[in-house]
């Protein structure tokens, strides 16, 4: 990775792991947006954001993780064991994720992410609730 301007610390260089054969150069084009893409593998619906400020070019590039669009996003190695994308949040898609796990032969649970994470902040709120003074601390804030 290349950061030639300086954007995140002291301009340089700094080496990668070597798992994808790509380059990425660091610019001041910071962009962050929410898009749905297709997973190229498995044909899946991907609702997810993309953040990029940079730019990745490499033979990788070449073999597409998804498409946002007509656009082909992220890279895939030669031999289909590293996959790289500026997806983010896309496990969150619940028939995505599934099919995801499937072509690595694993078994996915089924359980709904939106489901989980509002089960884990109703159990967390309780807890709080149990074990704090609520009022007692928004009387504070106020």
């Amino acid at each position: 990775m290349a950061d030639p301007e300086g954007i995140e610390g002291p301009p340089g260089k700094t080496k990668g792991l070597g798992l994808l054969n790509v380059r990425t150069v660091m610019t001041g084009e910071k962009s962050l947006t929410r898009v749905e893409a297709v997973h190229a593998a498995t044909g899946q619906p991907i609702e997810a954001y993309e953040m990029h400020i940079g730019r990745t070019k490499g033979p990788d590039r070449a073999r597409a993780f998804a498409h946002v669009g007509a656009e082909a996003e992220g890279a895939v190695s030669s031999d289909g064991r590293i996959q790289g994308s500026y997806l983010h949040g896309l496990f969150a898609s619940d028939a995505f994720r599934k099919a995801f796990l499937a072509r690595l032969g694993i078994e996915s649970s089924g359980e709904s992410y939106r489901g989980k994470v509002e089960s884990t902040l109703d159990a967390l709120a309780d807890h709080i609730e149990q074990h704090l003074d609520v009022e007692g601390l928004l009387a504070l804030a106020r």
